[in-house]
């Protein structure tokens, strides 16, 4: 058995795609999924956009982005029938779990680096409860304006 990690799959459909194409191609992403033993964690549509650059002559197209749970191989067939598809104009699949475990692996060394620094500076490892208060009533005090009025400057 394989190893399931998460993905991000972004597929652009030409502008003037019904809802029932769009349907069909989500059922057909959906197909291939269930396939590999994966799941869709959820698919969000987001409509017609401009696109950045011409695709085919198009300008606009209609976003769809799909968080998929799967084995490595579920991605490859994904890619193969998605190019081969004459509505959609580009896709992509990205994998996601290795930078949600490099973001968490940043927060715990920010952690110890501040837990570090407390304790040589002869603070508790956590902030206390007076502290925090402290620290929020200064943030409460300084709301971000500088002394300066809109026509002073």
């Amino acid at each position: 058995m394989s190893i399931h990690r998460q993905y991000e799959l972004v597929y652009i459909a030409v502008p003037d795609s019904t809802e029932e194409q769009l349907a069909e191609l989500h059922q057909q992403v959906a197909t291939v999924v269930d396939r590999f033993g994966g799941t869709i964690e959820r698919t969000e549509p987001w409509g017609r956009r401009r696109l950045a650059y011409e695709i085919n002559r198009q300008r606009e197209g209609v976003y769809v982005l799909a968080i998929l749970n799967g084995p490595p191989e579920m991605t490859s067939e994904l890619d193969r029938r998605l190019r081969v598809l004459d509505n959609v104009m580009r896709h992509l699949v990205i994998r996601v779990d290795e930078v949600l475990e490099k973001d968490s692996r940043m927060q715990a060394r920010r952690k110890a680096a501040t837990v570090a620094r407390r304790l040589r500076r002869g603070l508790p490892a956590e902030p206390t409860e007076q502290e925090l208060s402290r620290r929020q009533s200064e943030s409460d005090d300084s709301d971000g304006n500088d002394g300066y009025g809109e026509g002073d400057r």
